[in-house]
């Protein structure tokens, strides 16, 4: 477990909060960023952090990285997130999808789609959710039917982000029926403008949209197959697992304290906020936790040790902080401040806004207390 960072962890990050702290992103980043139901394109600015190397540091210099440490990535996600850079498209496209890629794809996939996804000049969104198939992917019901050397996907898929922005979706659909529920999995890159691909938003009251992708015998290749054949419930777990560090949700939680806090002096400067420091003082408390927690996770991964229990117990503290803390801190702007629309107000409108979604996402939180009461089962069977 770690507590604190190297010199040279230390110097990156000030590079890096440097090179973010300039004009340009500044304003691309203001740009980017949604409020009050509107959701803008945030692609210019994925475009310019591109070009200035600080989407992919961790990947090979051959596939548009720059060949650093997986941990040096996670410093970068922080310092996005500080800067006040959208993080939906970087969390889909390169922690997700970009990392799945490297995880499991071919080296003639990896050459076709990552330095692009690493230049800004690409984007990419997870394909799970149907319907009637949330938190359980084994009920999944969207098909790949053979086509020749390829296959045609059927199926419709629900509750992605930015999926009308982007240009590639990582799809599991059944290629194998008859089988147990978690058998004959397969999964596909999907190139989202493609004949029989249908987007559209789903209603939803968030600065960020929800979208539904109808699926309609869309043509992949054969090479579009992402691993195995049949062979994707093992990808997902392990993929799954990679996404549920819980820094994102840790960030969240720590930029809508801060939001209050700001609200808190603006709206009373002289007020020792004697009421509020206990609760605070707690929320600050459960940050440095969920900060320790999402770093072990983090540590094991540049080690390739993933560790699904680590995962699921920062997953399931980091989104439930955010959650509560977005719920705590709806609250605290003055009704002067909200018809001022200071900045503070319009942050954690929309925290309020988002974050019920994030017990949701990349797991449910029962999903999450299943998998850690699994692993004490397993213990106490061990200990007798």
């Amino acid at each position: 477990m770690r507590f604190g960072f190297t010199e040279e962890q230390q110097r990156f990050r000030a590079d890096v909060r440097r090179t973010l702290l300039s004009a340009e992103v500044r304003a691309a980043a203001a740009e980017a960023t949604g409020a009050d139901g509107v959701e803008p394109d945030g692609r210019p600015l994925y475009r310019l952090l591109g070009e200035l190397g600080l989407l992919a540091v961790h990947w090979p210099v051959a596939f548009g990285g720059e060949g650093r440490p997986p941990t040096d990535a996670a410093i970068v996600a922080e310092e996005l997130v500080r800067a006040g850079v959208p993080d939906t498209f970087h969390v889909n496209t390169i922690q997700i999808v970009g990392q799945f890629l490297l995880m499991a794809g071919s080296d003639e996939q990896k050459r076709r789609y990552l330095p692009a996804l690493a230049r800004g000049e690409s984007f990419a969104s997870v394909l799970y959710t149907e319907p009637d198939a949330g938190s359980d992917l084994g009920a999944l019901r969207a098909v790949a039917e053979p086509d020749g050397d390829g296959y045609r996907i059927t199926g419709t898929k629900v509750f992605s982000l930015k999926t009308r922005f982007v240009d590639l979706g990582l799809c599991a659909a059944r290629t194998t029926a008859g089988g147990g529920k978690y058998q004959g999995i397969s999964l596909f890159l999907v190139d989202l403008r493609a004949p029989g691909v249908t987007v559209s938003v789903i209603p939803g009251i968030g600065d960020e949209h929800f979208h539904r992708v109808d699926l309609d015998a869309v043509r992949v290749e054969g090479d579009d197959l992402l691993g195995p054949r049949d062979e994707g419930w093992p990808l997902l777990n392990e993929a799954l697992a990679i996404e549920r560090t819980g820094l994102d949700y840790h960030l969240k939680a720590e930029r809508w304290l801060e939001a209050a806090l700001d609200a808190l002096i603006d709206g009373a400067p002289d007020s020792p906020h004697d009421d509020r420091l206990e609760q605070i003082g707690r929320w600050d408390g459960a940050l440095s936790a969920g900060h320790v927690l999402a770093w072990e996770v983090l540590t094991g991964l540049a080690a390739d040790q993933v560790d699904p229990v680590s995962a699921a117990v920062a997953k399931y503290h980091t989104s439930e902080l955010a959650r509560s803390v977005a719920e705590w801190a709806a609250a605290v702007p003055s009704p002067e401040q909200r018809a001022r629309r200071t900045g503070a107000s319009v942050t954690l409108d929309s925290a309020h806004r988002e974050a019920p979604g994030l017990t949701l996402s990349a797991g449910t939180s029962e999903v999450m207390l299943q998998i850690m009461a699994a692993a004490f089962d397993s213990i106490g069977q061990e200990e007798h």
